[in-house]
């Protein structure tokens, strides 16, 4: 088994925090782990990306190979689209809905929209309005977490547990703000996760 994800954003939408959360669920799971560097600008609203790869057996290499990423999950609409060729045939998109025009020339958001919906395996998820219920707007990407968790070869309870634990110090409000994130974003991408027969 092996689980090959993009994770894309803008500096400042933690996109490296979701990689961490998810990594920290795979190790404790047992699972090999192998995480890049954020590659990008560092600056906020600069385009950033990380590749995670998550496996039962050894993986030697950090970076993903284009065409066999399983899973492309999104900070920002147009940076989804951007690594596609990343994407396998099989591999799903996720992506956060709220647009961060941060180039002149960004095209209109319905038109990036309509160009991800129509992928064989995409998901497009409102994660700043379902943070905003949450109770936080910063717990957007632990929605997103959320939304790809039916896709992740990592139980869903340990990723809670893991949450838990990462939030911990900042008190049990955050920390229910952010579950309620979770599961939000969870039940926002339920109909994308694959059936079994």
């Amino acid at each position: 088994m092996k689980c090959d994800i993009i994770l894309a954003g803008v500096g400042g939408q933690g996109v490296l925090s979701i990689s961490s959360l998810i990594a920290t669920a795979a190790l404790q799971q047992g699972l090999h782990v192998k995480q890049s560097e954020v590659h990008g600008m560092a600056q906020r609203g600069g385009a950033v990306q990380a590749h995670l790869r998550l496996a039962d057996h050894t993986i030697h290499s950090d970076l993903i190979p284009k065409g066999s990423a399983d899973l492309i999950l999104s900070m920002e609409p147009i940076e989804g689209l951007r690594y596609l060729d990343y994407l396998s045939t099989a591999g799903a998109l996720i992506t956060s809905k709220a647009a961060v025009e941060n180039i002149p020339d960004y095209p209109p958001q319905d038109e990036v929209l309509r160009a991800i919906v129509k992928l064989p395996r995409a998901r497009v998820i409102d994660a700043a309005g379902l943070a905003r219920k949450a109770g936080s707007a910063r717990a957007t990407n632990v929605v997103m977490v959320g939304a790809a968790a039916g896709l992740l070869p990592v139980g869903e309870e340990l990723i809670r547990r893991t949450i838990r634990a990462v939030f911990a110090r900042k008190g049990e409000r955050t920390v229910e703000t952010n579950l309620a994130a979770f599961n939000a974003g969870r039940e926002a991408a339920a109909p994308a996760r694959p059936t079994t027969a």
